[in-house]
């Protein structure tokens, strides 16, 4: 039998809090969850320094992507002998769906702006580079590494294939919704999943949603919007992801200045470097992160030791609102105010925006596809969902933009109360 088709003597379970159970009978599956590159995502978390804001936010890239894994299974379970779908792209459905996150580094976000990485490219290069995720693939066939890697980018040419793992309504958003919802603990991300799986049908070029099914598909609209604004762009959040990128622009600068550190930062040497290989991107992982940060808390540089303590330690930045495009005279004053009080402002007055678009249709010329979510009709048409539901209508194409200024509160009470610097900070500050 073709190692394609190579099934396991008996059905591997694992138990999911979200799911209940994630099924693998497959023995490429089983062989790729067993690589090096797959168990590394145990050690990346999800949700990033969410965990400091919803303490029970300790869930990883490797329970998600078995999450999204099993959707796509129930998935094309459910479109077995339907018109459009095509029974041999079953393997490479579940393979893409397993494999999409590979490529995270630790902290993802803050550590890819900081280096200038981007981590689908790390996905890419996981995929077709020597590892022994591209040995199980190669076995398949020797096109199929590469069959993988265009699915996850985005340009495979089934885009039936594409949607089920990058669409707006996908197996990867309805996996991190649900699961980001249940380990921080709040009620805003669950929806009726299994009535939307029950309703979703293929077309030749993505997947639709029947008319029947409108108000799941709303309640899952509504779900990640509220997910985005009450959990992602949590303020509190935010301050730990901004004292994070300090750090790490504060360690790469020292490097850069030829400062010669207790603790030889030799996992981050490639990346102060800006060439870090494979092989160095998957040996830093979460674990490695956090023990460097508690190290560099003994470090003589007093701006890194203190924002390794402020992580380590969340002691973390306060916050007010505070619009940069109609503020910037007052931020450039708080700037000189922070340098003359003896404060480092390219450290400790940082302005952080977050947008979200919840939901949009098509936008012909744009850049970016965002290929709306179309609602198929009993007499066969399709509609897409804005124009059928008001709710997704009243939030569609409209982005929502959020600024705050994070500030080391602590540091500023502790200045003299005589000082006029102080005085003006606070003027400006909280009025």
């Amino acid at each position: 039998m073709a190692y394609r088709d190579e099934q396991l003597s008996e059905e591997k379970v694992f138990k999911d809090p979200v799911h209940r159970y994630i099924h693998v009978r497959d023995q490429v599956i089983w062989d790729l969850i067993g690589t090096p590159e797959f168990q590394r995502l145990r050690r990346i978390r999800q949700l990033g320094t969410c965990y400091l804001t919803f303490h029970g936010a300790e869930h990883s890239r490797f329970n998600h992507s078995l999450g999204v894994y099993e959707i796509v299974r129930r998935i094309i379970s459910n479109f077995k002998d339907r018109p459009n779908w095509d029974e041999n792209e079953r393997l490479l459905c579940l393979a893409a769906a397993l494999l999409h996150d590979l490529g995270h580094g630790p902290f993802s976000h803050s550590f890819e702006k900081v280096f200038k990485l981007d981590h689908e490219d790390f996905t890419q290069a996981i995929l077709l580079g020597d590892t022994k995720v591209n040995e199980v693939l190669s076995k398949v066939d020797k096109n199929f590494p590469k069959q993988v890697a265009d699915v996850i980018n985005k340009t495979y040419q089934n885009k039936l294939v594409v949607s089920l793992i990058s669409s707006q309504i996908d197996a990867d958003r309805m996996d991190y919704l649900q699961r980001d919802a249940y380990f921080t603990g709040v009620s805003y991300g669950h929806f009726d999943m299994e009535r939307i799986l029950r309703v979703m049908r293929p077309m030749e070029d993505q997947v639709v949603v029947k008319e029947s099914g409108m108000h799941a598909v709303e309640d899952y609209i509504m779900s990640r919007y509220q997910m985005y604004w009450q959990v992602y762009f949590h303020p509190v959040t935010r301050s730990a992801e901004v004292i994070l990128s300090k750090i790490l622009h504060r360690a790469k600068e020292l490097y850069e200045e030829g400062y010669r550190f207790k603790l030889e930062p030799t996992h981050f040497l490639s990346f102060f470097k800006g060439e870090p290989t494979l092989s160095e991107y998957l040996g830093l992982d979460e674990s490695i992160a956090l023990y460097y940060f508690q190290m560099w808390m003994q470090e003589d540089d007093e701006i890194l030791s203190d924002l390794c303590d402020r992580f380590v330690n969340r002691r973390l930045f306060k916050y007010i609102e505070f619009n940069p495009n109609l503020q910037m005279s007052e931020w450039m004053e708080l700037y000189k105010l922070f340098q003359k009080a003896g404060i480092n402002p390219d450290y400790y007055l940082v302005v952080d925006s977050s947008s979200d678009l919840p939901y949009d249709f098509y936008r012909p010329g744009e850049e970016g596809e965002r290929l709306p979510i179309h609602l198929l009709q009993p007499n066969q048409e399709l509609k897409e969902l804005s124009r059928l539901s008001e709710i997704v209508e009243s939030i569609s194409g409209k982005k929502r933009t959020d600024h705050k200024l994070y500030i080391p509160q602590d540091l500023l009470e502790g200045m003299s109360n005589r000082s006029k610097t102080k005085k003006r900070i606070m003027e400006i500050l909280y009025g």
